[in-house]
């Protein structure tokens, strides 16, 4: 069994950053692909960022490139995304997830099999 704690979610302002951060227990957390998605209230879960086991390949989502970077640290058992220029669109519960396939970026969530409890993140207008 892996466990996710993810960290970092807050209010913002409408252009502010947050830095959201997933320690896993993982002893093969270097294995595997790691992803952000968010869901918002009354929305289905939608995909963020993925980042492969050596960080070999990284996906974002349409809605979130240029400002969001996703990035980990094996050592750490850590996966980072660093949210740059936000908007109250972005508002939502943010989860990271683990993919046992450490080569796939999918963006489908029915591929990450482990999930965290999530992160509140808030912007405001």
């Amino acid at each position: 069994q892996v466990q996710l704690v993810e960290s970092g979610g807050g209010l913002v302002q409408a252009g502010g950053s947050l830095r959201l951060s997933c320690a896993s227990t993982a002893r093969t957390f270097s294995s595997y692909t790691m992803g952000w998605f968010r869901q918002a209230p009354g929305k289905e879960r939608e995909f963020v960022a993925t980042i492969t086991r050596r960080s070999a390949l990284i996906a974002y989502a349409d809605s979130v490139k240029g400002r969001f970077t996703i990035s980990r640290d094996n050592a750490k058992n850590t996966v980072y995304l660093q949210m740059n220029s936000l908007k109250p669109e972005d508002t939502a519960v943010y989860y990271c997830a683990v993919n046992l396939d450490g080569a796939s970026a999918g963006k489908d969530y029915t591929q990450y099999r482990y999930w965290g409890q999530g992160t509140q993140v808030t912007v405001s207008s």
